[in-house]
C-alpha cells in the first residue's frame, strides 16, 4: 500500500524523482503549487518526499518551531533556476532560509537548528558534556560516510525504480543488503551499551538516520533491522517519535 501511495500520490501529485547520488538524497516532484504550513520567519524551500528534506523537517518538528515550507516545482527545474539558483548554486533541496540567513545541505541545516534553538525543545545534543557531544559528532559522521551511502541506494532499488517502470536488480540488492549488513552488525554492538547511537538520549547523529529507515523499512529489507533486537528496538524508538509522525503526516496532504 505504501509503495501504491507513492507511485500515483494523491490526486496524482507525484510526478519525478531526481537522485543526486553526491548528496545522498531522493526527491519526487510535487505538482501543487504552494504548500504553506505556516507563516514564520523560518523558510524551507524543498519537498516533503525528498529524504533530505525530511532531515531538516524532522529537527525542526523536534525543536517546536513554527515554518513556512515552500515545494520546488522539480518537474519544472526549478531548481536549476533562479531564484532557486541563487539559493543554493548546486542546484539542489532543501534550503533553509532563517532571517537573513541561508543554508543548504541538510545536515548542516539540521546542526545550525540543533545549537541556534538549542533552548528549545528536544535537546538534539546532550548539554553539558564535550566527551558525549564528541560521541555524537562521531555518530554523525558515521551516518553520513557508512550507513546512508549504502542504505539510500539500496532504498533506490527496492522503492524508487519501480515508479519508474524500472526492474529492480537482485545482484545489486543482494550486494547492498550485504554491506548494509555488516554496519547494522556495528550498530546492534553499539546499541547493546548505549540506547541511542551516540549516548542514552535522542540526538542529531539518530535523526539524520529517519528518511532512509522510513523507506527500507517499507520493504522486504526490513529484516536487515528485524533481525538485529537492539537495532530493532532503537529503530522503534526513533521511528514513533511525535515529530516524525508530523513529517510523515507530510507526505500525506
Amino acid at each position: 500500500k505504501f509503495l501504491e501511495k507513492v507511485k500515483m500520490g494523491r490526486n496524482n501529485n507525484f510526478r519525478e524523482l531526481e537522485l543526486p547520488w553526491s548528496s545522498s538524497f531522493l526527491m519526487i516532484q510535487q505538482q501543487s503549487h504552494h504548500l504553506s504550513i505556516i507563516m514564520a520567519s523560518i523558510k524551507v524551500h524543498g519537498i516533503p518526499m525528498s529524504t533530505a528534506t525530511m532531515r531538516v523537517l524532522a529537527a525542526l518538528y523536534e525543536k517546536d518551531l513554527q515554518f513556512e515550507l515552500i515545494p520546488v516545482d522539480l518537474r519544472a527545474g526549478a531548481h536549476k533556476q533562479d531564484p532557486f539558483i541563487s539559493l543554493n548554486p548546486f542546484g539542489q533541496i532543501p534550503v533553509l532560509q532563517d532571517g537573513d540567513l541561508t543554508l543548504f545541505e541538510s545536515r548542516a541545516i539540521t546542526q545550525y537548528i540543533a545549537e541556534e534553538y538549542s533552548e528549545k525543545g528536544e535537546k538534539l545534543f546532550c548539554p553539558g558534556c564535550k566527551k558525549v557531544k564528541a560521541a555524537t559528532l562521531v555518530w554523525l559522521q558515521v551516518e553520513g560516510q557508512q550507513f546512508d551511502p549504502i542504505a539510500s541506494k539500496l532504498a533506490f532499488e527496492r522503492v524508487f525504480k519501480g515508479m519508474f517502470g524500472m526492474t529492480t536488480d537482485p545482484a545489486a540488492v543482494l550486494d547492498l543488503e550485504s554491506k548494509l549488513s555488516k554496519v547494522l552488525d556495528i550498530y546492534e554492538a553499539r546499541l547493546s551499551n548505549s540506547l541511542f547511537v551516540a549516548c542514552d538520549c535522542f540526538t542529531l547523529a539518530d535523526l539524520h538516520h529517519l528518511p532512509a529507515i522510513h523507506y527500507l523499512m517499507g520493504t522486504d529489507s526490513k529484516h536487515l533491522f528485524l533481525s538485529r533486537p537492539k537495532v530493532t528496538e532503537w529503530v522503534n524508538k526513533i521511528t514513533t517519535r511525535p515529530a516524525w509522525g508530523k513529517v510523515i503526516d507530510l507526505q500525506k496532504l
